[in-house]
């Protein structure tokens, strides 16, 4: 993402401070980004404090000398790999679907050739107003992306429902996701590789209740997951997604599945079967309460903790693969150890009966878990691959271009 642009338009709501948080963020992820503020956007936060988190000046005029001189507002509305515009209001909606031009932001909008992410913040009423929903509607069928909103408490006091803008993290994994869909894929992987194969992946952890707010889990961030999902649909394949509980954007191009529990996972898993390709990378929790409280269980001094059943849930990934009518064709599974890792994973591949396994050291000190990085280590039959360490975008481009060599060398034997 180190070389990729972001040209941010701040629209006129009291949710335009949270974008200095979306700036840092952004920056952090080595993104560059550039703002365009309305008017209105100016009563809620000032340029000054924009410019110094984005480290850039800060556009707000359309009719600024300067940079009219070069045509400023085209030179903006080009420069971007993205367009973002958050928090995006009923009046910039309305004006994105009538094409109006009258001021800078709304000029650039009309000007650019890339693509628009859409982050919209107003009241409930406003966002379920005829008009807004007409507007919106229009500017899907234009094309423009849209994320959001989210339903809760208003500023206004009082007011709930759809209308809040999403939150900064979910809004920077959409960012990421459209980024990543621009990205040209590595030289092995190509619009046409998987074309007409159906690939299966599942991602994030599971939660098993213990009662209404308590659940039982592994920890997974659904990042390397929801790479991999996206590196198989840049790839042409048709990719079905089975995600966990994560605060991570679909990826584009891609069918997902959400569910919470692992046997709500493991049925959406048999239910989109057959696949060519299945990749499980999903940290499904290997143990459910036998039966979970129906309400909130109390705490009673002197009492100790209650005790909990456990029952063992169903393993996905030895199920599927050694499923007799089913099974895919690869089946790859991940393995995320904290000590003697290949060995684990050698035995995890014979055990399971998959085909591949990935396995990475998830220990405290390497940062992978949650983290953008990974090392990872893919065990075969004929022995191991020691892969460097790279991004979770690149090792999900290479495991791709892996399975697809390996499936189409298979295919062609056959």
């Amino acid at each position: 993402m180190s070389t990729k642009r972001i040209l941010l338009i701040i629209g006129g709501g009291i949710a335009a401070y949270k974008c200095l948080d979306l700036i840092r963020r952004l920056r952090e992820q080595g993104i560059a980004v550039r703002v365009v503020m309305t008017k209105a956007a100016q009563e809620f936060v000032t340029p000054l404090s924009v410019g110094a988190l984005s480290n850039d000046r800060v556009f707000i005029d359309l009719f600024d000398l300067n940079d009219e001189r070069e045509i400023g507002h085209i030179r903006l509305s080009r420069e971007a790999d993205l367009i973002v515009v958050a928090p995006a209001t009923a009046d910039l909606l309305a004006k994105m679907a009538g094409g109006h031009a009258n001021d800078l932001a709304t000029s650039v909008l009309l000007a650019t050739d890339k693509p628009v992410l859409v982050a919209p913040a107003m009241n409930p009423r406003m966002w379920l107003n005829p008009a807004t929903r007409r507007n919106t509607a229009q500017l899907k069928s234009d094309g423009i992306h849209f994320i959001g909103p989210a339903t809760g408490e208003m500023a206004e006091a009082n007011e709930a429902g759809p209308g809040r803008l999403v939150e900064v993290l979910e809004l920077v994994a959409a960012i990421e996701a459209q980024l990543a869909a621009q990205r040209k894929p590595a030289a092995a992987v190509t619009s046409s590789l998987l074309a007409g194969r159906h690939v299966l992946i599942t991602s994030g952890p599971t939660h098993e209740p213990i009662d209404p707010v308590r659940y039982i889990a592994n920890r997974s961030s659904g990042k390397q997951g929801h790479a991999i999902a996206a590196a198989a649909a840049r790839a042409g394949a048709r990719v079905t997604l089975v995600s966990g509980p994560v605060s991570l954007a679909d990826p584009v191009g891609v069918a997902v599945l959400h569910v919470e529990t692992a046997a709500q996972m493991m049925d959406a898993v048999r239910e989109s079967l057959p696949a060519d390709i299945a990749v499980f990378t999903a940290a499904v929790a290997d143990w459910r309460v036998a039966g979970s409280a129906p309400s909130k269980m109390k705490k009673a001094r002197g009492a100790g903790p209650p005790k909990l059943d456990l029952v063992e849930n169903d393993d996905i990934l030895r199920a599927i693969a050694s499923s007799r009518t089913s099974r895919p064709n690869l089946v790859i599974g991940f393995a995320a150890e904290t000590d003697d890792v290949v060995g684990y994973a050698r035995k995890k591949r014979k055990s399971k009966n998959a085909d591949w396994i990935v396995a990475n050291d998830v220990s405290p000190s390497t940062g992978i878990m949650g983290g953008d990085r990974n090392r990872v280590h893919l065990v075969t039959a004929s022995g191991v691959e020691d892969w460097p360490e790279m991004a979770k975008d690149d090792v999900a481009e290479r495991l791709i271009a892996r399975a697809a060599q390996h499936l189409n060398r298979t295919w062609v034997e056959t």
